[in-house]
């Protein structure tokens, strides 16, 4: 396994951390209550989260606002989390979490292919079988944790599968916006300008299907997991994956996706010990083996963040 370069380690740290966070939240958006506003509610999550970016934003005023450039990418990115958390909501009422978290596995798949698109990844078939392994380790875990392994994809599944390639568009336009100095290179602000949108987005829509008053319906329990979704779900995972940004490669930044069914199993053997067994092995190993390969040992010569041109100066100190 290679050194890692001198900013990664913290960079690696963090999106273990958000692994974590994002691996706990699955349980806790399917735990909602159901006669919930679909839309009002991911915009309230939004909101939550970007009020807590606020104490972390720079004093500076005039490195707040992006030139044209950056406006039109944050609007993008805040349609792809919007995108997201839209579906993730909706079919939290229809599929178990666990099913929720095997089509999440397809995330780093899909920013792999968006990200050869954009030319901030290098195609080659090595890295491509990676993926896929990793892929389907994870799915072999989800398998087992359902015991039956009756999974089939309807129409609510394939809607939140279009909601995972919005979401693994989000660490490319980054990327690439970042990469050509249109963004901050603050991670703070680029979290928060991703929330707004994506709350402002969330809310125009639900206004449009929904009444405000509809989330008085929201329990005592429903109210304390909007806010911890919003506060450590959605803005600390944000800006923890902004952080990474100038340091990881998209496809390395999703890849930790694979190990959220292994937080997904360590919560069940918690629970359940009586329900280890050999089973298990195959998809862990090949989870494990597939992110470590893909994070610290591949020697293929992807266009990585290091050998991009340097952001010395973003859109907005420009003006």
């Amino acid at each position: 396994m290679k050194p890692l370069p001198s900013p990664a380690p913290m960079a690696h740290a963090g999106m273990l951390l958000r692994t974590l966070i994002v691996g706990l939240s699955f349980p806790l958006v399917a735990a909602l209550g159901n006669d919930l506003p679909l839309n009002l509610l991911p915009a309230l999550r939004f909101f939550v989260a970007l009020l807590a970016t606020l104490p972390f934003l720079p004093k500076a005023t005039g490195t707040w606002h992006p030139g044209v450039q950056g406006y039109v990418l944050y609007w993008l990115m805040g349609a792809c989390l919007a995108a997201f958390f839209a579906t993730q909501f909706w079919v939290a009422q229809s599929i178990s979490s666990v099913s929720m978290a095997s089509l999440f596995v397809s995330a780093p798949l899909f920013t792999f292919v968006i990200a050869s698109f954009f030319g901030l990844e290098r195609v080659n078939f090595r890295l491509l079988s990676l993926l896929v392994a990793g892929a389907t380790g994870a799915l072999l875990l989800v398998r087992e944790e359902a015991s039956a392994g009756a999974f089939a994809i309807g129409r609510v599944e394939t809607a939140y599968l279009l909601g995972c390639v919005a979401l693994a568009l989000h660490p490319v336009l980054s990327n690439w916006g970042l990469s050509r100095g249109w963004l901050t290179n603050d991670a703070a602000t680029r979290s928060a300008w991703s929330l707004l949108t994506a709350a402002v987005l969330m809310t125009i829509l639900g206004l449009l299907q929904e009444s405000p008053v509809d989330l008085l319906r929201l329990s005592g329990s429903d109210l304390l997991i909007v806010l911890y979704l919003g506060v450590f779900s959605s803005g600390l995972t944000f800006w923890l994956s902004q952080r990474a940004v100038p340091v990881l490669s998209p496809t390395e930044i999703m890849a930790y996706s694979y190990l959220v069914p292994v937080i997904s199993l360590a919560l069940l053997l918690i629970n359940e010990p009586s329900r280890l067994s050999w089973q298990w092995l195959p998809g862990t190993g090949l989870v494990l083996y597939c992110t470590c390969t893909l994070l610290w040992g591949n020697d293929d010569k992807r266009l990585r963040p290091e050998t991009r041109p340097p952001v010395s100066a973003c859109s907005e100190t420009r003006q």
